[in-house]
């Protein structure tokens, strides 16, 4: 009987393990950060312990850790935490990079906010980089917005990771945080952007502190 039990608890981890997702491919390739580069400011990156961590001081213009292959339609999530609460930061997708002599140009294009600010709490809002400004929520529509505040006060985790998932198809933007969903949002814009690269954002100012992990995305056929 006591062999029984044995044989029956090696099995467990086995029986509760997660199911990988389907479809889903690593972003990383785990040991470091080939297949992104930096452009931008002097915000700085590394991978370590399986986590991408931005940090900088004194930041002088927008960092951008971006990915070199650039993708259309796709389920894209990841987590993302701040070991301090002193600096913006974002996730781009989709993005753009103007031209420029030097290969630096200026990140444009749609963002997934990464907000440090607890009085606002607009994580996983979608923000339009160096173009349009906040899409969603609408900051002209203060009904809107402080409803968007109270959502995200609620699910977002100040001191831990947070699961972030983005759905991308044709011109239909969808952002949900924790699970919730934050955005849904349609692009009828002249600027709608179908395809561009992934990017993480050290903003500039004084300090950022934000760490990423678990980059995976699923491409779809697109619309």
């Amino acid at each position: 009987m006591k062999k029984f039990f044995l044989t029956l608890f090696a099995f467990v981890p086995c029986l509760l393990a997660a199911a990988p997702e389907e479809g889903f491919v690593s972003l990383t390739n785990g040991k470091d950060l080939t297949g992104w580069k930096t452009v931008g400011g002097n915000g700085q990156f590394k991978f370590e312990n399986g986590e991408i961590i931005g940090s900088g001081e004194n930041v002088k213009a927008n960092t951008f850790l971006i990915s070199e292959k650039t993708y259309k339609d796709f389920d894209f999530r990841f987590e993302m935490k701040f070991d301090t609460l002193k600096g913006n930061s974002g996730m781009m997708f989709r993005g753009l990079q103007k031209e420029s002599t030097d290969g630096n140009g200026r990140v444009n294009g749609y963002q997934c906010e990464h907000d440090n600010g607890k009085d606002r709490s607009w994580t996983a809002g979608l923000y339009d980089e160096a173009r349009r400004g906040w899409l969603f929520p609408n900051k002209a529509n203060k009904e809107q917005c402080a409803a968007f505040s109270e959502q995200g006060a609620k699910v977002f985790k100040w001191e831990d990771w947070n699961e972030i998932r983005i759905l991308c198809e044709g011109n239909h933007i969808q952002i949900f945080l924790n699970g919730e969903k934050r955005v849904d949002f349609v692009d009828d814009g002249k600027e709608f952007t179908p395809e561009g690269f992934f990017g993480m954002q050290v903003h500039s100012g004084a300090a950022t502190n934000v760490r990423w992990r678990n980059l995976r995305m699923k491409e779809l056929a697109a619309k």
